[in-house]
């Protein structure tokens, strides 16, 4: 894909996770997708996701900057929502948090292939667990 169609392709990626869309989303997501530091595969990214929206029913992203080149685009977004569920044991806690976040991507035939970027540090120490 040209940059262009990569910032395009990237902005239905975000659409789908501020709708929440988890089968729209695997559409963005290849099969055996490989996470750094992560289970791989799509399920387990979509387990992952599940479970963040279920903790934060009004988690958004905000995307603050996109560089695509070739077949890789990093992206710098700002995630933020109210602690309504259970999130990695730890028990709602209404706190409204806003984090930023930072990802890597390799885009294979319209698919995140490979992933690598923040990790849930800063959002479960703003919930006061660490």
């Amino acid at each position: 894909m040209e940059p262009w169609e990569m910032h395009e392709w990237h902005a239905e990626f975000l659409d789908a996770c501020n709708r929440h869309d988890l089968e729209a989303i695997r559409a963005f997501i290849g099969t055996d997708v490989r996470r750094a530091h992560l289970p791989g595969g799509v399920d387990a990214w979509l387990t992952d996701l599940a479970d963040l929206f279920h903790a934060f029913p009004d988690w958004r992203w905000r995307r603050i900057q996109v560089v695509a080149e070739e077949d890789r685009i990093a992206v710098h977004l700002r995630g933020s929502g109210t602690h309504l569920g259970e999130f990695k044991g730890i028990a709602p806690s209404r706190r409204h948090v806003n984090v930023a976040e930072f990802a890597m991507y390799r885009v294979t035939n319209g698919r995140i292939a490979e992933v690598t970027g923040s990790d849930d540090l800063e959002l479960i120490t703003q919930l006061g667990a660490r």
